[in-house]
């Protein structure tokens, strides 16, 4: 397994090998929570209502209990742990060429974390690769893997939004003392990369059987928001290249593209990903806009989400059956599989809202204590009362007309920029400001900057 060093419920394991056609076989074994959790039970019924677990700052708030989420079904390191296995063939140019999907009992040999599984790739702690010695190879393979895996799908259009979340910390008491980027490496990709690749696996081998599934779908966006997007893009002498009929992700990755590594990568990404829909759950199969793919579900968390838990369900019956299931057992599960993505999604919307206000509220909390500092940061959006400044370390405060010197501004809604009535200084999207702390409050959770 590899995850968060503080990460309590384990969903998932690799194994790979290397074939002697030189294909990879890779194995993504899911933890099989379906066998704890039956259809109907009062477990079933309780994770139906929760429909996720929800992540804040230092708890979480999970679907399922802890004896289950952080112990029976989590692949806990030298445990043997009951779980369906995802086994792909996949050649060089990262096709899955053969896969198949079965019951399995594992045993973990470590639990990894990303930290130290980067040291190993990166060669730069001689104690870690000394005590990981024996499974150097295999790091190597997966990384080898994940970078054929990932370029197949920067190929595809595949949208790879580097958005850096938040890391929170708190003091024992549960004040914030620090806001800063949550670091990722190539190690996070890797495990994200197997995870997706299993997923569309997965989803294209139920569609073509007609079975009952919750698919995970992401539809185009709007032409509407992407004229929209454009007026902002225009500053950066950018263009998502979209008509009516022609709306493809490659569109989208090749401004991406362009701004990889520039200051205004973040900005962009963001307003990116602002034109683009929500992605929800559904039990018809409408494709993965996003990631540019026909076929998605999410088959790898079912400690943590309920879609997962429930296509489980779907495939050990699929496989106890010999895939030969009653048309009964098809009616049923349609109509619960209809059901289940429209609970799951709206549940997903509530805690996405509440791990964000609860972002909120931290941030604003830890900003109290910086009155009156000065940082730089980068204008993130535009408005009609002013605009909103992001810093390095992710918190976003808001600077009102009245707080941007002695001048009045005129918001020019086409070109989204606002332009100083006397000096005709204009502000747009991605332009780097020096700011200081006016005010922070977390009941509101408002932060305000004053422009210097």
């Amino acid at each position: 397994t590899i995850d968060g060093e503080d990460a309590k419920d384990l969903d998932d394991a690799i194994t790979i090998e290397k074939l002697t056609n030189n294909n990879y076989l890779l194995y993504v074994h899911i933890a099989d929570v379906s066998h704890y959790v039956t259809q109907d039970s009062l477990l079933d019924k309780e994770a139906y209502i929760r429909g996720t677990s929800i992540y804040m700052m230092s708890r979480v708030i999970p679907m399922l209990p802890r004896e289950l989420s952080n112990g029976l079904c989590s692949l806990n390191a030298n445990q043997d742990r009951l779980s369906i296995s995802c086994i792909m063939e996949i050649d060089l140019k990262g096709n899955v060429v053969k896969s198949n999907i079965v019951k399995s009992i594992i045993n973990v040999n470590e639990r990894m974390n990303y930290n130290d599984v980067q040291k190993i790739l990166d060669n730069s702690d001689k104690k870690i690769i000394e005590r990981y010695k024996k499974y150097i190879n295999h790091f190597k393979l997966m990384e080898e893997l994940a970078n054929i895996l990932k370029d197949k799908r920067l190929k595809n259009g595949y949208l790879n939004l580097d958005i850096p979340e938040s890391k929170i910390e708190l003091d024992k008491n549960g004040y914030a003392i620090d806001v800063h980027k949550y670091e990722t490496h190539f190690s996070n990709e890797i495990i994200e990369q197997f995870m997706l690749t299993a997923n569309e696996t997965v989803a294209e081998k139920f569609y073509w059987l007609d079975a009952p599934f919750i698919y995970r779908v992401h539809e185009k966006p709007d032409i509407d928001k992407i004229k929209e997007a454009n007026k902002f893009l225009f500053n950066f002498k950018l263009k998502i290249k979209a008509t009516q009929d022609n709306i493809y992700p490659k569109a989208f990755s090749q401004v991406l593209e362009e701004v990889k590594g520039k200051e205004e990568e973040r900005v962009v990404s963001n307003l990116i990903l602002r034109t683009l829909k929500l992605a929800r759950y559904e039990d018809e199969n409408l494709g993965h806009f996003g990631i540019s793919s026909k076929f998605y579900c999410h088959f790898t968390s079912p400690i943590r989400r309920y879609p997962d838990l429930f296509i489980h369900r779907v495939i050990s019956k699929y496989l106890s059956n010999n895939y030969n299931v009653t048309d009964d057992f098809i009616n049923e599960y349609k109509e619960k599989a209809h059901n289940a993505a429209f609970e799951s999604s709206e549940r997903e919307k509530i805690a996405t809202q509440v791990e964000r206000e609860a972002e909120k509220i931290k941030k604003a909390e830890y900003m109290e204590k910086h009155i009156d500092e000065e940082y730089e940061g980068i204008v993130s959006s535009i408005t009609s009362f002013g605009m909103f400044v992001e810093l390095e370390n992710t918190v976003e405060g808001l600077i009102r007309f009245e707080d941007m010197g002695d001048e009045y501004f005129i918001y020019d809604e086409d070109r989204k920029v606002l332009i100083g009535e006397n000096s005709k200084t204009t502000y747009s999207v991605g332009d780097k400001v020096k700011i200081r702390v006016k005010s922070a409050n977390k009941q509101l959770r408002q932060i305000d900057f004053a422009l210097i």
